[in-house]
């Protein structure tokens, strides 16, 4: 297939259907090769890609070392933890990034209103350049167009050494009637700053992957912040108006506001 390859690139267009492949990925489709292996152009960049990825999983995050502080001011952001007292915890024990440790339930419950309409929580995940590059990016459409609507917004805050499970415990202790976690993506080797949005309707411990929704592959060359805030606000409308969440609610286009205040 490569050598077939090799000789068609001679032709011009077969030159032009090879750049307009690689405009739609970011895959390494294509590339050609020395021998049996990878260009050393090609080789070199999946070094450097492969290193983005281990560094965005090892990365510890801090609030005040990610978000400058007019954003975090701004949004009034504040910083709680899982149950993982470190990273390599949090790798090795996936159950404990699913559970608030007890102080952070204290102090959630002592900054955050119980029973907002919508909650939204931000979650370090696998990877805290995508949170460092695209929540500053995606909260305030998010929060904007969350405004627009008469439903009850809770504070948000950051949760480190999160994963996706965290939506229960924030079900049981905040008891939203939607649930938002904007979580970091695990790196691969063509993208390391992805971010995804999970929610779910009226999240409990008995929840699992089925209960949830998701919006995925939200960075620069995926889903841009605006229509990932588009998709994530069509989805709150939905749940809020059908009063469900997870694989029996199948994502439509944009609801009327009228419709979702019926």
């Amino acid at each position: 297939m490569d050598g077939h390859f090799n000789k068609l690139v001679l032709n011009a267009d077969s030159n032009d259907i090879v750049l307009r492949i690689k405009m739609h990925t970011p895959a390494r489709l294509l590339v050609g090769r020395a021998g049996a292996a990878y260009r050393t152009e090609t080789q070199l960049q999946l070094r450097e890609d492969h290193a983005k990825a281990r560094d965005a999983v090892q990365a510890e995050l801090e609030l005040k070392t990610v978000f400058d502080s007019e954003f975090i001011d701004e949004w009034k952001l504040f910083e709680v933890s899982t149950r993982a007292c470190n990273k390599l915890e949090y790798l090795a024990r996936p159950a404990f990034g699913r559970e608030l440790s007890e102080e952070s339930c204290r102090e959630i419950l002592r900054r955050c209103l119980l029973g907002r309409d919508i909650q939204i929580a931000i979650g370090d995940g696998l990877s805290a350049l995508a949170i460092q590059t695209q929540v500053p990016k995606l909260l305030p459409l998010l929060l904007e167009g969350l405004g627009k609507f008469d439903w009850s917004i809770g504070q948000t805050f950051f949760i480190r050494h999160c994963r996706v499970g965290i939506l229960n415990d924030i079900g049981e202790v905040l008891k939203p009637r939607v649930a938002i976690l904007l979580i970091g993506e695990r790196p691969g080797l063509a993208c390391a700053d992805s971010i995804s949005a999970y929610m779910a309707y009226q999240p409990s411990r008995s929840h699992s992957d089925a209960n949830r929704n998701l919006v995925s592959n939200i960075h620069e060359r995926g889903l841009s912040a605006p229509s990932a805030a588009a998709r994530i606000l069509n989805l709150c409308a939905q749940m809020m108006r059908l009063g469900i969440s997870g694989c029996t609610l199948k994502e439509q286009q944009a609801l009327l506001r009228s419709d979702v205040d019926r």
